[in-house]
């Protein structure tokens, strides 16, 4: 007996505001059916050693830590904007707020 029937995943399509042909209708069941299965047989796993984790792998932080170096001065970094005014970059104007 599948564990989904169509009647299912007709009400489930419904609930997410989906329509379905009668073709995708039967695929998912079946897709639907054997995800449930392999759902089945993760939770028939004995995992009483196991530890709870959040990530499978141990992770360590990848980025370098900050250190305070050489800066570039303002007029050099401002040379190269398309524009610049007062010392500042020039952006367009966002959602109408003048500059």
């Amino acid at each position: 007996m599948s564990r989904i029937s169509r009647d299912d995943v007709v009400h489930v399509a419904r609930l997410a505001r989906l329509e379905l042909a009668d073709h995708e209708v039967d695929t998912f069941t079946g897709q639907l059916a054997a995800i449930l299965d392999h759902a089945e047989d993760v939770a028939a796993l004995d995992l009483s050693e196991v530890e709870p984790t959040s990530h499978p792998y141990p992770l360590v932080n990848v980025l370098r830590t900050d250190e305070v170096g050489e800066t570039l001065p303002n007029a050099e970094a401002l040379a190269a904007a398309p524009h610049a005014e007062s010392g500042r970059f020039r952006v367009p104007t966002i959602l109408g707020e003048a500059p």
